[in-house]
């Protein structure tokens, strides 16, 4: 095992977050789990900085069942997506702390004790909507960073047809490490967004729109061809990849400022920067 890992299981050990029998599960698991239709990563949290998430899509429940014991056995807070409501009824059957959000159709299931929606721990992201039709991918991403323990704030509905509706929402974007901006039809507002901001602008296409916008198609090479300099895109109705990269962007910049605050050149600092999640 890495050693740094090994040292935040002891600590955790230590500081009694840990019962000995589950510091010896996670300190001698192996890298990845053999499920036989499965190939869990248990490593990735160390090498990428959060576990492996689960695609529900294609997946019978009792595979995904299977996938979610192991990795609640690796102390690992589930996030699962692309899960539909029949197979979230049954799962919560399995699971009495799932957390299903039948809009963005993803499940939870935090690890006991774990304060999964508590704000701050991770840096701050910002989740806009250009309508109302793009809130479904809006709230994958926000159950995204809600499991990555990045404090959320959400504006709605603020398009480019009614641009006054941005302009009296920017307050909110100040403080944002990083911006994930929705949008379906033309796909115009994170360039909008870009310009009023200084952070990173992650671009989502949706697939809103009438016949020539190609079921997001159109959005997503409006996003490719933005002309502000900070605005960067994923795929089409993607909302737990744009809410991702923003998480790791806002968590990275979170983890900085801990280690500056705790600089040894600061008084009464003690040097310790932290562990990652």
């Amino acid at each position: 095992m890495n050693p740094r890992r090994l040292e935040q299981l002891a600590r955790q050990l230590l500081d009694g977050t840990l019962v000995l029998d589950e510091f010896m599960l996670a300190a001698s698991q192996p890298a990845t789990a053999d499920l036989d239709e499965a190939q869990i990563d248990l490593d990735r949290a160390r090498r990428c900085g959060f576990p492996e998430v689960v695609f529900g899509e294609g997946k019978s429940v009792a595979t995904l069942e299977k996938i979610f014991a192991r990795l609640i056995a690796a102390r690992v807070d589930v996030l699962a997506t692309r899960i539909s409501a029949d197979k979230a009824a049954e799962l919560a059957a399995r699971f009495p702390a799932a957390r299903y959000n039948p809009v963005a159709r993803t499940l939870r299931i935090p690890l006991k004790g774990a304060d999964s929606d508590a704000p701050g721990r991770q840096g701050r992201v910002a989740v806009v909507t250009a309508g109302t039709g793009d809130v479904p991918v809006a709230e994958e991403a926000r159950e995204t960073l809600a499991w990555m323990g990045v404090d959320v704030t959400m504006i709605f509905d603020v398009g480019v047809a009614g641009p006054q509706r941005l302009a009296e929402n920017l307050n909110k974007l100040e403080h944002a490490d990083a911006v994930v901006v929705i949008a379906g039809m033309e796909g115009a507002l994170p360039s909008v967004v870009g310009g009023h901001v200084a952070c990173p602008v992650i671009a989502v296409p949706t697939s809103v729109g009438y016949g020539v916008s190609l079921r997001g198609l159109a959005a997503l090479l409006g996003m490719l061809n933005s002309c502000a300099a900070n605005v960067t895109v994923v795929n089409i109705d993607a909302g737990f990849k744009g809410a991702y990269v923003a998480g790791l962007i806002a968590s990275r910049v979170a983890g900085g400022n801990r280690s500056r605050n705790s600089s040894p050149d600061k008084p009464g600092a003690d040097g310790d920067e932290g562990s990652s999640r």
